[in-house]
């Protein structure tokens, strides 16, 4: 492997929550009367967190989110949580084929919580157990800051200069060009259209993959 460590998001990465996510997002908004498809929501929501989400979908209504509307994602996660999610394709294999001394993380927007539950459902989870970093938990800036992804490379103890990152979001991705690791965009999940990876090569990834046997041979 050229790399000294890999740093992976997670959400869809590893993690096919991405459309998921966003198609309920579509749902609701649609429903309370604003039109959304879940392509909508990818292109304006993917990768944010906390009050960039909201503020997001927001400016996008015209209005604001009405109360129920944190109810309905925390039913949503809750469902989540307790049914699992599917890997993105080819994910587990290539999490298990890794060599075993490579350090690895999971730098991601969500909460260690989230990140541990799916890590278990998908049967991963001691591949990366101690090294899961939260964006909301363990800095003060989240994505597209690229603060995560130096707190997880400090803490592999590796220069971020000799990790690599695997990122799907335009979001995520702007923080880890930002890092100055070397950047691998991953096309492979549900929520990534054909013009995906013109998106993530415009905001300065360099490697665009659209599987995980194309990730592999980007890295060897």
């Amino acid at each position: 492997m050229r790399f000294d460590a890999l740093i992976f998001d997670f959400d869809g990465v590893l993690l096919e929550s991405e459309y998921e996510g966003n198609r309920h997002i579509a749902e609701y908004l649609t429903a309370i009367g604003h039109p959304t498809s879940p392509e909508d929501s990818m292109a304006n929501f993917m990768g944010l967190a906390g009050r960039e989400f909201i503020d997001a979908i927001e400016t996008w209504i015209g209005r604001s989110l009405p109360e129920d509307f944190h109810g309905a994602r925390e039913t949503e996660n809750r469902r989540a949580l307790a049914e699992g999610v599917a890997e993105v394709e080819g994910a587990i294999r290539f999490v298990r084929a890794l060599p075993e001394a490579l350090p690895r993380a999971i730098a991601s927007s969500s909460n260690s919580h989230w990140i541990a539950t799916h890590l278990d459902h998908l049967g991963i989870r001691d591949a990366f157990d101690g090294r899961i970093f939260s964006g909301r938990e363990h800095v003060a800036r989240g994505k597209p800051a690229p603060d995560i992804y130096l707190h997880a490379a400090a803490q592999l103890g590796v220069p971020i200069e000799r990790c690599a990152i695997l990122e799907d979001s335009p979001v995520g991705a702007t923080g880890a060009v930002a890092s100055g690791a070397h950047v691998l965009g991953l096309c492979a999940g549900n929520h990534c259209g054909p013009d995906h990876g013109a998106r993530l090569r415009a905001l300065g990834v360099r490697d665009i993959a659209h599987d995980f046997a194309e990730v592999a041979r980007l890295l060897a």
